[in-house]
Formats: structure tokens, C-alpha cells, sequence
């Protein structure tokens, strides 16, 4: 099969599949607790795709050329029984690559479950170590030292090489990174640090809570000094720095400063199975109801194959464009992050 290209001849490489729209945290650029508090209805279980659904749409999307599975959430540990669908996954052939992103909470009692059923690596989502700016940014009454426990206990369990996501923003945790990048420096995680971007409708955004990669970098090379390491391989989003005594790496996704639309070969399943070609899409095309209505695994690649042919998504290089003086995104419908896992 001729892997599918889409309209700026960018091939499907990546997929993110989201298994439950419900987390533990609530973060305040994601899932706000003034919105998702204890009457919030999240969907009902009927309407999040299968394990056995997942699985068929997977393979489906192996065939065209995906090498690399990311499973996300909302908090994808609240998922019951998912070392099952680990599995399940992890036996697809031509999967090269299968990994979770996590906030860590839960991880220390699921780490060895999920290596023994076939899961390669974990991401871990921590915006800082320090006490006070952690639980402002978790929103919730919890420190980060369950996170790190979860941290080493996925390293016990062979998920590594641990890359380690921090959200940076302007005024609220940008004043730890260094403290952040010394805590995990020679320790064989990889530190990550993103931009804070406009996904979602929530979190209202605007350019000056941004802190550039360039401004990231300077802070981090005052410290450690570092120096500038080539991609791993084509469309990989962050750009990575050694540290110049050995100590390991870090990277910087640099989605607003320097937009890398044109290497973006991601897409994105979320719960109920509709198929998304950009983190800051409005909507996505319904596999679900194909799925569920008896389609075969020719109508179903038909349909992922012509959705990724005419996907033309460049959101970050547009959003320039969209920005006015003061620092204010156009508003526009946009798809919420746990709903499609980041």
C-alpha cells in the first residue's frame, strides 16, 4: 500500500489515541475545576470506543503507515483494565513505538502492569517540583511527590528513556525551570518544556503568558550550559540540547514561537472515535458510527485514507495571522485537550 501524503505532502506517522475524557487533575489551561466540578457529566461509557474497537482502528491505521502510538486521555490510568488494550496494541505488527502520556498520579501502581504488557516508554506531565506552584497547576490538594514516585517506578519497570513534559507559563511557573532541569539533570529522564499554547476554548490564553523556546533555553544554558543536538528523526516536534558535561538532554516545543506545522505528521483518535488532523481542530471526521454500523475494514481505510489526503491543517503558523496587538487569539471553535489527549 503508497502511504497516504496530505495536501502539503506531510505522510501519517503518528497517533494519538485518547481512552477516557476524565482526569484526576484540573489543571486550569485544561480542565478547569469552575467547569468541571462535581455535577460535570462526562460522556457515558457507551460512547467511548472499545478496547476491541480501538484495536481494529489501529491496525487500520498501521496499514497506512503509522509507526508510532501514543495513548493520552484525559488521565488514560483512569481507563479500567488498559494493560489489556497495551497488549493488544503492542502485538499490532509494524508498530514500532508504543507509548502513554500521563500526569504520574497513578503510575507507580500500574508501571509494572503496563511494561508487562508490552508498553515501551511513558511521558510524564509535571510543571513543576516546588510544592506550592504544583498543586496551583494540578489544581488540586496534591503534591508532586507522588509524581517523581511514579516517575522512578516506571523507570524500575524498563519504560524508559522517561521524558518529562513541563506547560511553562509567563507569571506562574516559569521562575522553576532551572530548579526543574537541575532536579532531573544526569538522572536519564528527559526534561521537556512546552510553550503554552492556545488549545482548547478554556484557558485563556494570550501571547504574553507565553515564554519563547529561545527565552527557555537562555535561562536553562545560564545554569547548564548546553548545546544544540540534531532530530531523532523527521517531524519530531521538540528540539533537543545536550547538556555540555555529559549530564543528558532537554527539549523545547516551541509550537508558538516557531511553529513546526510543516512537519506535523500527527493524528488523533479521541473517545468517541472521531478522527482529528490537528491538536487545535474544531471537529473531527466520525469513525465510530461506520464502525459500529457494520462498515468493513475497506470503507473504514477508505475513509481514513481520504481524511488525511485533503487534511491542509497549519494552525500555528495561521495563528500569527489570528493574534491582535494586544495579544488575543481570534476566538474560534476548538476542540478541548482532553478530549484529544494533547
Amino acid at each position: 500500500m503508497s502511504l497516504p501524503l496530505d495536501r502539503l505532502g506531510r505522510r501519517l506517522h503518528d497517533l494519538r489515541i485518547s481512552v477516557t475524557d476524565r482526569c484526576n487533575f484540573r489543571c486550569p489551561y485544561c480542565m478547569p475545576a469552575e467547569i468541571y466540578g462535581a455535577r460535570y457529566r462526562f460522556l457515558p461509557r457507551p460512547e467511548l470506543l472499545r478496547f476491541e474497537e480501538i484495536e481494529r482502528l489501529a491496525r487500520l491505521f498501521v496499514a497506512h503507515g503509522v509507526e508510532k502510538i501514543r495513548i493520552t486521555g484525559g488521565e488514560p490510568l483512569l481507563r479500567h483494565d488498559l494493560p489489556t488494550l497495551v497488549a493488544h496494541l503492542a502485538a499490532i505488527p509494524g508498530l514500532r513505538d508504543l507509548t502513554l502520556t500521563t500526569n504520574g498520579v497513578l503510575l507507580a501502581a500500574q508501571a509494572r502492569a503496563l511494561a508487562d504488557a508490552g508498553l515501551q516508554r511513558v511521558t510524564v506531565s509535571l510543571d513543576s517540583h516546588d510544592e506550592k506552584v504544583f498543586r496551583r497547576m494540578s489544581g488540586r490538594d496534591v503534591g508532586p511527590a507522588v509524581v517523581l514516585e511514579g516517575i522512578e517506578a516506571a523507570a524500575r519497570a524498563g519504560l524508559r528513556p522517561i521524558k518529562i513534559n513541563c506547560v511553562v507559563q509567563r507569571g506562574v511557573n516559569d521562575h522553576t525551570l532551572v530548579e526543574l532541569a537541575r532536579r532531573f539533570h544526569g538522572s536519564g529522564h528527559i526534561l521537556r518544556f512546552i510553550e503554552f499554547m492556545d488549545v482548547g476554548t478554556l484557558n485563556h490564553w494570550d501571547l504574553s503568558q507565553v515564554v519563547p523556546a529561545r527565552e527557555i533555553i537562555e535561562r536553562i544554558d545560564a545554569a547548564l550550559p548546553l548545546v544544540p543536538r540534531e532530530a531523532n528523526y523527521p517531524g519530531e516536534v521538540a528540539r533537543r540540547y545536550a547538556y555540555r558535561d555529559g549530564g543528558g538532554e532537554i527539549g523545547v516545543i516551541a509550537s508558538v514561537s516557531q511553529p513546526f506545522c510543516g512537519g506535523c505528521t500527527r493524528a488523533r483518535l479521541t473517545i468517541e472515535g472521531r478522527l482529528v488532523t490537528c491538536l487545535f481542530a474544531a471537529g473531527g471526521v466520525d469513525l465510530r458510527g461506520p464502525l459500529r454500523s457494520g462498515a468493513s475494514d475497506e470503507a473504514l481505510s477508505m475513509l481514513i485514507e481520504t481524511t488525511w489526503r485533503d487534511r491542509r491543517d497549519r494552525y500555528s503558523e495561521e495563528r500569527a495571522d489570528l493574534t491582535d496587538a494586544t495579544g488575543h487569539v481570534a476566538a474560534r471553535d476548538k476542540i478541548e485537550m482532553y478530549q484529544v489527549g494533547g
